[in-house]
């Protein structure tokens, strides 16, 4: 599956330039360019005004361009052809002359990243403004200026993305990621290529996979209630583990945003996806921010938590032109690509194993055990040989209650391991 991981950067090499939104070409063309990838990926659409439980779709939001000019030296400042940042997303158009002294009033800057370009969105109020770094601000030549914003909101669509990989079970695993941020690498883009990866990985893998698949590429917040609002019940029957999958590109952390209850299969599977892996950060629900906010509200109550290398809001070029192609790395995408592949294997190699035997089945006389165990002419006490250690206890507690991710969180074993022993056990016909 090499191949596969490889991609994911060149996909976003060719996503990073587009200006996306909650709604507009630069996020259907997203999608589109995903669809490319993988053909069962469906789009769906909601046309803006209609009503989405407490919410309505917005305007469609297109910008044809912006920039403001000094009126004296007929230099060009926050030109969006140059940056897609450099706008306040869904900003009101604007086109008239003003002082500095009340532009700076509307201009969007950063004074803790003074280098770099903010992102700043207006989705649900109506203002307008440009965004440039502290540093250019701070370089503004007195005097008057115009103002250029050429916006249009018209009535259209919100588009989505869906792609549902169907298993001989029904019940299914959930991945969630948005497509409504303009060129930001980690905080976007790491999320959509992951997710068309495993995609891809699974129908590559398992060509009739025992468990359901289901992958949404939505605009953060409203696109997720969309999508509740048509696929609520039929997520709370069949969805079992799910993730929302963000800035998941870094080499800095590992993240695990816990679900409202804390112990769901998803925050237990991806609990066993992270033992022994170098800077784990676990987050209480109390610090969520993405779409785990949706799937885990009150009366929606979906088993989602949220994974991410370095959470959002925890890095400091979050929100700003610095989380660029040269933030996320191609090692960063493989480390997250392997996360989430150990808890589709565990799905797919039996989640649930179970040990039949009365007492401890004889491993001697199947190859399984070492009759003799000695090291530098000692004889070694078995607790010292991690594999029969990790052997021994998968045997004991596959009850048929633990799930491949329970045994794993109480030997404190990555469940990768657990998963290359079940299949070795089940194939000398020990478990089952």
């Amino acid at each position: 599956m090499k191949i596969l991981k490889i991609d994911m950067y060149r996909w976003m090499q060719d996503l990073f330039p587009l200006s996306r939104s909650l709604t507009g070409q630069g996020t259907l063309q997203t999608l589109k360019y995903l669809s490319n990838i993988n053909k069962k990926i469906k789009i769906i659409s909601f046309t803006s005004g209609s009503k989405v439980l407490d919410w309505n779709v917005p305007l469609v939001w297109e910008v044809k361009d912006s920039y403001i000019e000094h009126i004296k030296s007929k230099k060009k400042f926050a030109i969006f052809s140059k940056n897609n940042l450099n706008i306040l997303n869904y900003s009101q158009p604007k086109k008239t002359i003003i002082d500095l002294k009340f532009l700076k009033k509307n201009i969007f800057s950063n004074p803790k990243r003074p280098k770099d370009i903010p992102y700043v969105t207006s989705y649900y109020s109506k203002n307008w403004g440009i965004c440039m770094s502290e540093n250019e601000k701070k370089r503004l030549p007195k005097g008057k200026y115009k103002v250029f914003i050429d916006t249009i909101f018209k009535k259209g669509k919100m588009n989505l993305g869906e792609l549902l990989i169907k298993g001989k079970n029904k019940k299914e695993i959930f991945f969630s990621t948005y497509i409504c941020h303009p060129s930001m690498a980690n905080n976007e883009l790491s999320g959509p290529v992951l997710s068309t990866a495993l995609a891809n990985y699974i129908e590559t893998k398992y060509a009739k996979p025992n468990y359901s698949y289901r992958f949404v590429y939505l605009p953060e917040t409203i696109g997720s209630i969309a999508y509740l609002s048509k696929k609520i019940n039929l997520l709370k029957k069949n969805v079992i583990c799910g993730y929302v999958l963000s800035c998941v590109g870094d080499e800095r952390n590992y993240s695990l945003i816990h679900s409202r209850t804390n112990n769901t299969l998803a925050d237990k599977a991806l609990k066993a996806a992270l033992i022994n892996k170098k800077n784990v950060k676990l987050y209480s629900y109390l610090n969520r921010g993405s779409d785990e906010r949706q799937y885990c509200s009150p009366n929606v109550d979906l088993p989602v938590c949220g994974f991410s290398k370095t959470k959002y809001g925890e890095f400091p070029e979050y929100h700003t032109s610095a989380d660029n192609l040269k933030l996320v790395t191609k090692k960063g995408l493989n480390q997250s690509f392997d996360v989430m592949k150990d808890i589709i294997d565990a799905f797919e190699i039996g989640l649930i194993p179970k040990n039949d035997f009365i007492g401890e089945p004889q491993l001697g006389k199947r190859m399984l055990y070492p009759n003799i165990n000695i090291k530098n002419g000692k004889v070694e006490p078995l607790t010292t040989n991690q594999q029969m250690f990790i052997r021994m206890n998968t045997i004991a507690y596959s009850d048929g209650k633990n799930t491949i991710f329970d045994i794993a969180n109480i030997i404190n074993i990555p469940v990768r391991k657990i998963i290359n022993e079940v299949k070795l056990l089940k194939k000398s016909k020990i478990l089952k």
